[in-house]
């Protein structure tokens, strides 16, 4: 790992991939990083992500909820995907570095359908609202 991405929101590991307004993105060197900075991702949304982390030079991405496409786009791009994290984005890192990163490798985000919205206090991450299971995709 050279470059870590995490979707990021107020310190925090923002909650769906496709939504994200910033990144927080983390030089590592030797298995310590070196360095960090945040990038806005200027409107950009979904598969165009994957490629702004590419250029970037991302190599590991931890996120919340992500669906199929978007990792399907990441996979093309030769980003591994840590998904279904939550909490800080530094203790996130931290963790993933020490190898002790909890994280859901079947993430998806499922439960976006016809008249579904993200109102009323809905975080895509959430299990019981099926993003972090085994489901379809969405962004």
């Amino acid at each position: 790992m050279k470059k870590i991405a995490v979707t990021y929101e107020s310190g925090n590991v923002f909650p769906h991939f496709g939504h994200t307004e910033q990144f927080k993105v983390y030089d590592v060197e030797n298995g310590n990083v070196t360095g960090s900075e945040i990038v806005d991702t200027n409107g950009n949304g979904h598969g165009a992500l994957a490629g702004m982390l590419s250029s970037l030079q991302v190599d590991t991405l931890i996120c919340g909820g992500i669906g199929a496409g978007a990792q399907t786009a990441l996979a093309e791009a030769g980003i591994r995907l840590y998904g279904g994290v939550s909490g800080s984005a530094d203790e996130a890192v931290a963790q993933l570095l020490a190898g002790t990163l909890s994280f859901n490798p079947d993430v998806h985000c499922d439960h976006h359908g016809e008249g579904h919205s993200h109102e009323g206090g809905h975080h895509c991450g959430e299990d019981k609202h099926g993003c972090g299971g085994n489901g379809g995709g969405c962004h």
